[in-house]
């Protein structure tokens, strides 16, 4: 009999075959003393060097096939390897405590994990993950274990999991592995945001997926709407074959679309652009048929190197891209660094809670060199193209004051030695801080446009973390509440002859698209996979008819009861 599990649809399409269930293989260490110290150094050496070689691998897949904003995780990986506090740590129980590598990498990899967990920030569970990952690997290579390569996989699966860590989903083959449900996860873990890249359906945080399936258990992974069947009927194999040529179907129409501008039925035009982190994210972008550029993260330029990128670095990198995007908008945020983003050199103050610290542009005005460095690089890239510079975590109208100053200072600069720079950069804001949305009318009279970082702005409102699964159900972008502010961004910036934009999550989500067109959003970006099915979506809607339902959605109690409003006017229909 068939056993059907709800969870979190994480990357959209229906799999169908048979289960691969991911065990963690037998990593059991006992404490031994040991008399040959040489020897056991010798044997962790070995396994850290085995660790990096093979992390090395994965790392330069990853950026050839997915792009280098998700290799960059596992630039994270190998700092973990050389990092002296850590290494260090192992090489002294050997050393000192004359104790057997394999107990000395656990006994260190768990104290560390414990410590970060307990910090209670986004940024030091990130890293207790990273840790755990790591160190499970260089484990298995000290007792001579060997670790599940699913890049050996050579049949039709579903991968079952407690979870997938970013190297497990890194190896997947598209071409084998046809879908992925977990236990744990959310919609914005890396797992889930690499599997929409490589377009593997996904269904993450079903609780129970592990203990209601076995190997080669037939599996349907429906992660349209995240729902997971554990054995199905033969009819239910028939309905959901079904569904999945319907989505087959609908992807080759959504292709027909890539030149295309964005309207909704009733003629009104709205911009779909992406989201990117380097240059090697073009690819994508265009092939999809985006409009623009919403959001360059240029932090991914300062990652996984051993000091800042030079001035020519980043204009090279700056220029390529909106030399690429032939005169489309392209919207590049100024470096925001800190909260879950940490540069090693940079030699950072630890802090409790990174995310509400010292980053972004609080880190940028104290640090002025390395903003003016950045500044004078999008200043020349300017010339080549159409680019807006975005400052990121705005609260107060004087750090907005003194970045736009510290601005204008580096082109009047540039402009006296004879460098060429645009007279025509809008310079705006994200909005991801609820007192900025609260004062947006203020703020909309000094800026050139809005960017809504839902991502932030939904965490910091409800106050709830949205990586934390125990108040993940908080997480709520229908709430009214987000809406509010969302309209009082928009009608701020309209008021004064400005744009608002949105590059959060929200702005590809389809059951906020027709609550975004209604409330007036002038730019959706989004992932670049998403462009296609979010401009099918809204030429499918009116214009009078989301205006219609949004006032309704603002003065509701719940989000459940702006989902069901949404769902019933549009998608059930």
């Amino acid at each position: 009999m068939s056993q059907t599990l709800t969870g979190i649809g994480a990357s959209s399409g229906i799999a169908i075959a048979k289960a691969f269930r991911l065990e963690t293989p037998d990593l059991t260490v006992e404490k031994t003393t040991i008399e040959d110290v040489s020897s056991e150094e010798e044997k962790l050496d070995s396994a850290l060097a085995a660790s990096k070689e093979e992390l090395e691998k994965i790392k330069e897949k990853t950026k050839n096939e997915l792009g280098e904003e998700h290799a960059e995780i596992f630039s994270a990986h190998l700092l973990v390897l050389s990092d002296p506090e850590f290494v260090d740590a192992i090489r002294g129980k050997v050393k000192d405590d004359k104790v057997n590598a394999a107990f000395a990498v656990k006994e260190v990899s768990d104290m560390f994990v414990s410590m970060f967990e307990n910090m209670d920030n986004e940024y030091m569970k990130e890293r207790a993950a990273d840790i755990r990952d790591v160190s499970k690997r260089v484990l298995a290579h000290v007792l001579g274990v060997k670790m599940v390569s699913l890049a050996e996989i050579d049949e039709e699966v579903v991968i079952i999991a407690d979870d997938l860590t970013p190297s497990d989903t890194a190896q997947l083959n598209g071409e084998f592995v046809k879908g992925f449900a977990t236990d744990i996860g959310g919609r914005t873990s890396h797992s889930a945001i690499m599997a929409r890249s490589m377009e593997i359906p996904a269904v993450v945080g079903t609780k129970e997926v592990t203990t209601s399936a076995d190997f080669d258990t037939m599996m349907i992974v429906d992660g349209i709407d995240g729902t997971v069947i554990v054995d199905p009927t033969d009819e239910e194999i028939a309905a959901y074959e079904m569904k999945q040529d319907e989505f087959a179907e609908k992807k080759k129409e959504w292709a027909k679309l890539v030149d295309e501008a964005t309207e909704s039925k009733d003629g009104h035009h709205v911009e779909l652009a992406a989201n990117i982190g380097t240059p090697n994210d073009l690819e994508g972008v265009l092939n999809n048929g985006s409009e623009g550029i919403g959001l360059y993260r240029t932090e991914f330029l300062y990652m996984g190197r051993d000091e800042l990128p030079t001035e020519e670095e980043q204009f090279s990198a700056y220029k390529k891209v909106v030399e690429d995007m032939e005169g489309k908008p392209v919207v590049i945020r100024t470096l925001d660094i800190g909260g879950d983003k940490e540069l090693p050199y940079l030699d950072l103050p630890k802090e409790m809670n990174p995310f509400l610290g010292f980053r972004a542009i609080r880190l940028c005005l104290e640090k002025d060199e390395m903003f003016r460095t950045q500044l004078r690089a999008l200043l020349r890239a300017s010339a080549f193209g159409n680019l807006k510079i975005m400052f990121p975590m705005i609260a107060t109208l004087d750090e907005f004051r003194q970045a736009k100053a510290m601005l204008s200072e580096e082109k009047e600069k540039l402009k006296e030695g004879g460098t060429e720079v645009s007279d025509e950069i809008e310079v705006g804001i994200m909005v991801e801080i609820p007192s900025t949305a609260v004062m947006a009318n203020t703020f909309a009279k000094e800026v050139d446009f809005f960017s809504i970082g839902t991502n932030d702005l939904i965490q910091y409102t409800m106050a709830a973390d949205r990586m934390n699964e125990q108040v993940s159900y908080l997480y709520q972008p229908y709430n009214p509440a987000i809406l509010r502010l969302v309209k009082s961004v928009i009608d701020a910036a309209h008021q004064e002859g400005k744009w608002a934009g949105m590059c959060g999550e929200m702005a590809g989500d389809e059951v906020a698209i027709p609550l975004l067109l209604g409330l007036g959003l002038d730019e959706f970006s989004m992932s670049a996979t998403s462009v296609l099915p979010a401009r099918s979506q809204i030429a499918q809607l009116t214009k009078e008819e989301t205006e219609q339902v949004a006032e309704r959605a603002l003065n509701m109690q719940t989000s459940d009861d702006v989902k069901a409003l949404v769902e019933e006017t549009f998608i059930d229909k």
